[in-house]
C-alpha cells in the first residue's frame, strides 16, 4: 500500500510541474528515432515583427460569400490596409483561407496589428498565433491482427475496406512505390470530391485518388519518408514476395485496409508541420470528402480544446462524420504527456508486436544474451572479440572520448545515448572496432526501438545489457582469469516472441492533463519496430540509396493501423459515426496479450489504463461489436459545455444556433459523457473511519447486433471498490435500440491510489467491454 501511495503522490507532483512548466503547443511528428526531435518552441518573436496567426470569425452575412473568392474577400476585409514590398507594392496578407474546418484565415501580421485593428473587428472570433517545431523528432501486422489474406473476415466481411477514402495529413507520399499500386480496387466512391495535384498527377489511380501540398515551395513528393510509411501502413495494397528491410522481415506486405483508397495532404516537410498548412489540410480533406483522417502529429504540450487549432479543426471534421484518428505522443514512459486527447479523437498508443529481427550475443563463459539488429550480416565465421566495456565511462560517446582508436578489434559495450550513438558507432565501426552493443536506457526497459546505422551493431534491453557487463566485470576481476570476449550471432527474424504486445517505452501516458475525466489514450495498436513502404531514393542504412520498405517506430506507426481498422469497420458500416465506429474499436479491444496475460510495459509491469487505454485493438471484432456508446455532436456540445462554458463553445462547435443555454442538455461533466471507458472521481472520505460517499454514471447503448439480444452485465472490478449496475441485463428487441444503465461506485483504496476494473455486457455472442478507472478526485483537479 505504501508504494502505491509514494507512486500516487510522485505522480502528482510530476502533473504540478508539468503544468506550470510546459511551453506553449506546437506540432511535431512522432517518431523517437530523431535526434533533436523534442525541443521547446521558441520564444515569441516582438510585438512589432510579422508571423503567422490563425484567426476564428463569424460567417459572412448570409448571400455575401457564395464561393471561395467570396469567404477570401470577407476574410480580407478583418486586415489593416496592405503593407508595402521594397518595390512599392501591396504584399498579400492572406495566407489561407478557411471554410470547413471554421469560416477563418492564416494571416501574416504583427501582434500590435491583431490587437488594434482585427481583433476589434465585429464578428471577430479569436486569434491564434501559428507554430511549427524543429526538426521531427508492415509484413507481419495484419497477421499480428488477425487479419489473414483470403477467405475469412478480411476479404468475405470488411471487404478490404473497399469503397472507403483514407487521407493523411503527412509529409506527403511516393507514389510509384507499388504499395500504391492499384490492382484489385475499383474506382473511388461516386461522392468523391479529390484530385491530384502536380507532379502526382500522373501517378494516381483508383488506390491513390488525391495527393495535393500545402507546404509553400515544396513539391508533393515525399522527401522525408515518413508520409509513405504511415499511408501504406493504413491502406497499402498488396506487395507479394520481396517485402523487407535488409532481407528482413520478409514476405507479402499489405496494409490493414487493402482495398481503400489513399488521398494524401502534404502538410509538414523535414522542418516540421506549420499549423496554417495543417489546417488546410483539414480544410480540403472535408471538401474532398474523405472517410477516415489520420493525423500521425502531436503536440509538445496539450493546451485548453477552445486554444487548439487541431482540436477544433477535428471536431468540424467529426461533425461532417469523418473519424479522427491521431497519434497519443511519444512523451513516455512519463506519465500525463498524452496529446490528441478532445473524446472526440481516437488517440493512440503504441506497443509491440511478436516479431524480432533477433541476434544473439554469445558470451566466452557460453552464456546466451539475446538481442536485435536491422543490418545483419552473414554468419561467415564465429570470432570472438575481446569485450571493450568502462564502468566509468558507460556512455558510447564517452567511451569512444577516451579510447579513440582503441577499440579497432573489440567488441565495444556501451549504453546508448540516442543524440549521439549514430555518428559515435559509425566512428567507432570505421576505426576498426569488431561491432558495438548498445544497451537500452534504463527508462527503456525492453523497448528496444531499431535503429540502422549500418553493419557490426547490436542493440540488447537492459537486462541483456546487465549480464553482459557483469560478465565483463567479473571476468576481468577474476585473478587467472581468462579476458572476457564474446562473438555475434545473427538469427534473422523470429516469430512468436513472447509477452506480445507490450507497451512501447515512448508512448505517451495518461492521464490527460486538459480532460482527466476522459481515459487518454483511447486503444494500443502496434507501432514499434514497423516496416511498411518507403521511398528508394532516400537515405537508407548508413549511405546511398535505400529499399522499398524500411523499419520505424512510434505512435506515428501505431496510428495508420488504427486508421486502417476505423476503415474496415467503415466498409462495414458506411452509415455509423465516427462515436460508434470508436466505441466498436475500444469495447472489443484485447485487455490481455497473445498468451492470455495481462499486457505489460516497457519494464514488464502490468500496464495501466493510462498505458493501454481500452486495450489491444483486435480488427475483426470491431467490425461486429453487438452494442456501441454513441454521441451526438449536441452531446459534444454539452460536455464542451461543462468543461469550458460558452466561450469555448462558440469557438469550438462554431453554430451560431447553439448555445449553453439552449442545450437540452446543457452541461455534461467528463464522468457523463457517454464514453465507451468509464472514469469515476471518488470523493474524499469525510473521516478516516467513514467510507467515501458512492459515485454514480450513467450511459446508453445502442443495438448494434441481433434484433433480439439479452445482455448481462459481468463485473471485474477489485475488492476495495463495490460497483452496482441497474438494472444488471438489458434486453433489445430491435436494431438501434437504446437502453441506458448507471454505474455507481463507491469505496476505494484509502491510499489515494487509482484503482481499475471492467464492466462487461455479455450475450451468447458479444462481450462487450469497458475500463473502469476510480481516480481521487483532487488527482482530477491537479490534471486540469
Amino acid at each position: 500500500m505504501s508504494s502505491s501511495t509514494n507512486l500516487m503522490i510522485n505522480l502528482l507532483v510530476l502533473l504540478a510541474l508539468a503544468s506550470l512548466l510546459s511551453p506553449a503547443p506546437a506540432l511535431c511528428y512522432i517518431h523517437p528515432g530523431a535526434a533533436g526531435s523534442v525541443v521547446p518552441p521558441p520564444p515569441p518573436p516582438p510585438a512589432d515583427a510579422y508571423r503567422t496567426y490563425i484567426v476564428l470569425v463569424d460567417p459572412p452575412p448570409h448571400g455575401e460569400a457564395t464561393d471561395d473568392d467570396g469567404h477570401r474577400r470577407w476574410h480580407e476585409s478583418f486586415l489593416p490596409r496592405g503593407r508595402r514590398t521594397d518595390d512599392g507594392a501591396d504584399q498579400a496578407r492572406i495566407i489561407r483561407s478557411y471554410t470547413q474546418v471554421f469560416e477563418g484565415f492564416a494571416a501574416r501580421l504583427t501582434a500590435a496589428e491583431l490587437d488594434g485593428v482585427v481583433s476589434k473587428k465585429p464578428r471577430f472570433v479569436r486569434a491564434f498565433p501559428g507554430r511549427r517545431t524543429l526538426r521531427p523528432m508492415t509484413t507481419h501486422t495484419p497477421e499480428f491482427l488477425g487479419l489473414t489474406r483470403g477467405a475469412g473476415f478480411w476479404r468475405d466481411v470488411a471487404g478490404y475496406g473497399k469503397g472507403v477514402v483514407v487521407g493523411l495529413l503527412d509529409t506527403g507520399v511516393h507514389a510509384a512505390h507499388p504499395s500504391f499500386d492499384d490492382r484489385g480496387v475499383p474506382p473511388p466512391p461516386a461522392r468523391w470530391k479529390g484530385s491530384c495535384a502536380g507532379a502526382a498527377t500522373r501517378r494516381c489511380n483508383n488506390k491513390l485518388v488525391g495527393v495535393k501540398s500545402f507546404v509553400d515551395g515544396d513539391g508533393d513528393d515525399d522527401d522525408v519518408g515518413h508520409g509513405t510509411h504511415t499511408a501504406s501502413t493504413a491502406a497499402g495494397n498488396f506487395v507479394a514476395g520481396g517485402a523487407s528491410d535488409c532481407g528482413l522481415g520478409a514476405g507479402t506486405a499489405a496494409g490493414i485496409a487493402p482495398g481503400a483508397h489513399v488521398a494524401m495532404y502534404k502538410v509538414c516537410n523535414g522542418s516540421g508541420c506549420d499549423d496554417d498548412a495543417v489546417l488546410a489540410g483539414f480544410d480540403e480533406a472535408m471538401k474532398d470528402g474523405v472517410d477516415v483522417l489520420s493525423v500521425s502529429l502531436g503536440r509538445w504540450s496539450s493546451p485548453p480544446f477552445d486554444e487548439d487549432p487541431i482540436a477544433i479543426a477535428a471536431f468540424s471534421a467529426v461533425a461532417r462524420g469523418i473519424t479522427v484518428v491521431c497519434a497519443a505522443g511519444n512523451g513516455g514512459p512519463e506519465p500525463s504527456t498524452v496529446s490528441n486527447d478532445a473524446p472526440w479523437l481516437l488517440t493512440v498508443a503504441a506497443g509491440s508486436v511478436d516479431r524480432s529481427f533477433s541476434t544473439t550475443v554469445r558470451l566466452g563463459n557460453g552464456e546466451l544474451v539475446a538481442g536485435q539488429a536491422l543490418a545483419q550480416q552473414p554468419n561467415s565465421s564465429t570470432s570472438y572479440y575481446p569485450l571493450l566495456f568502462s564502468e566509468k565511462q558507460p556512455k558510447c560517446n564517452e567511451l569512444a572520448g577516451i579510447v579513440g582508436d582503441g577499440v579497432a578489434g573489440h567488441l565495444v559495450v556501451c549504453q546508448s545515448d540516442p543524440v549521439e550513438d549514430e555518428s559515435v558507432v559509425s566512428a567507432m565501426m570505421a576505426t576498426g572496432a569488431g561491432g558495438v552493443v548498445l544497451i537500452n536506457t534504463e527508462s527503456e526497459g525492453y523497448t528496444t526501438v531499431l535503429e540502422d546505422y549500418g553493419p557490426g551493431m547490436v542493440q540488447v534491453t537492459v537486462a541483456g545489457g546487465h549480464n553482459i557487463t557483469e560478465y565483463a566485470r567479473s571476468s576481468s576481476s577474476s585473478a587467472g582469469g581468462c579476458k572476457p570476449n564474446a562473438t555475434v550471432v545473427f538469427d534473422n527474424t523470429l516469430l512468436g516472441v513472447h509477452p506480445a504486445p507490450t507497451v512501447a517505452s515512448f508512448s505517451s501516458r495518461g492521464p490527460s492533463k486538459v480532460a482527466p475525466g476522459v481515459l487518454k489514450p483511447d486503444v494500443l495498436a502496434p507501432g514499434l519496430n514497423i516496416l511498411a513502404a518507403w521511398p528508394p531514393h532516400l537515405q537508407h542504412g548508413g549511405g546511398g540509396g535505400g529499399g522499398l520498405f524500411k523499419v520505424i517506430s512510434g505512435t506515428s506507426m501505431a496510428t495508420p493501423h488504427a486508421s486502417g481498422v476505423a476503415a474496415l469497420v467503415k466498409s462495414r458500416h458506411p452509415d455509423w459515426s465516427p462515436a460508434a465506429i470508436k466505441s466498436a474499436i475500444l469495447t472489443t479491444s484485447d485487455a490481455v496479450d497473445g498468451a492470455g496475460n495481462p499486457i505489460l510495459d516497457e519494464h514488464h509491469e502490468r500496464a495501466t489504463a493510462f498505458l493501454t487505454g481500452a486495450g489491444h485493438i483486435n480488427p475483426a471484432r470491431a467490425a461486429d461489436p453487438g452494442l456501441v456508446y454513441d454521441i451526438a455532436v449536441a452531446d459534444y456540445a454539452g460536455y464542451i459545455c461543462a468543461l469550458l462554458g460558452d466561450v469555448g463553445l462558440g469557438t469550438i462547435v462554431r453554430n451560431e444556433s447553439l448555445s449553453c443555454g439552449k442545450l437540452a442538455k446543457n452541461k455534461i461533466p467528463e464522468a457523463q459523457l457517454n464514453y465507451p471507458t468509464i472514469t469515476v472521481p471518488l470523493p474524499p472520505r469525510s473521516s478516516s473511519s467513514s467510507a467515501a460517499p458512492p459515485f454514480t454514471v450513467n450511459r446508453t447503448v445502442t443495438n448494434v447486433g441481433p434484433a433480439r439480444s439479452t445482455y448481462t452485465v459481468k463485473l471485474e472490478m477489485p475488492r476495495s471498490l463495490t460497483v452496482r449496475v441497474s438494472p444488471e441485463k438489458l434486453v433489445f428487441s430491435s436494431v438501434s435500440e437504446k437502453k441506458g444503465f448507471s454505474v455507481t461506485v463507491s469505496g476505494g483504496g484509502g491510499g489515494g491510489e487509482v484503482v481499475e476494473g471492467s464492466l462487461s455486457w455479455v450475450s451468447g455472442k458479444h462481450v462487450v467491454r469497458s475500463p473502469i478507472v476510480a481516480v481521487p478526485r483532487p488527482y482530477l483537479k491537479l490534471g486540469r
